[in-house]
């Protein structure tokens, strides 16, 4: 049996070297040979990754016959994308299994648990993302400024570049056309009346 294992972690400074080891050990206990597929810093909300996209251009040519992943929010976060390319596999005869949740697309029961499982993941990160916009909205009502902090610039320097037009000036200083524009206006402003 040709397996294809898939590993995500969804930071740079995350490894995922515990995902890898069960799943070689899971491949190795069943005797099959495996394939890897590993995205790394890449959240499992985006549709196109480098490693699943690899990993499905080669389910099309059918290099493997089951795809075995450690826990299925590695595989996806978002139901729709999740169900479809599940679906996809499932046409192209290729079973999936998860370690985590012991799911196995080849029985009716799995096929079932995997929706379910599917939903709860795409709830859970919607209540995440309710919780960061309501975070923000309190900020906002606290009166915080959210962002980065506005670049400021000394009056010396931006007079520097007065007689520059406003995509030679910012280029000199090192900044955005828009932010070059913010700052003539603040030191219009600043200005005494005539």
């Amino acid at each position: 049996m040709r397996v294809a294992i898939y590993a995500r972690v969804s930071t740079a400074d995350q490894t995922a070297d515990n995902q890898l080891i069960d799943l070689r050990k899971y491949v190795e206990a069943r005797g099959w040979q495996a394939f890897e597929y590993v995205d790394h810093g890449i959240s499992g909300t985006r549709e196109s990754r480098p490693a699943l996209d690899a990993l499905v251009k080669d389910a099309k040519r059918r290099t493997f016959d089951v795809l075995v992943c450690w826990r299925l929010d590695r595989l996806g976060r978002n139901l729709r994308h999740l169900i479809l390319l599940l679906d996809e596999l499932n046409a192209l005869g290729i079973g999936f299994v998860t370690l985590g949740e012991g799911i196995d697309t080849t029985s009716p029961t799995g096929r079932l648990v995997l929706h379910v499982l599917g939903a709860i993941s795409e709830f859970e990160r919607e209540r995440i993302r309710e919780r960061v916009l309501a975070g923000l909205q309190r900020a906002r009502t606290q009166g915080r400024r959210l962002g980065r902090p506005q670049a400021t610039i000394p009056a010396e320097r931006l007079a520097t570049v007065a007689h520059l037009s406003v995509t030679d000036g910012a280029m000199a200083l090192g900044v955005s056309r828009s932010t070059l524009k913010r700052w003539r206006r603040g030191q219009k402003s600043l200005s005494p009346a005539a």
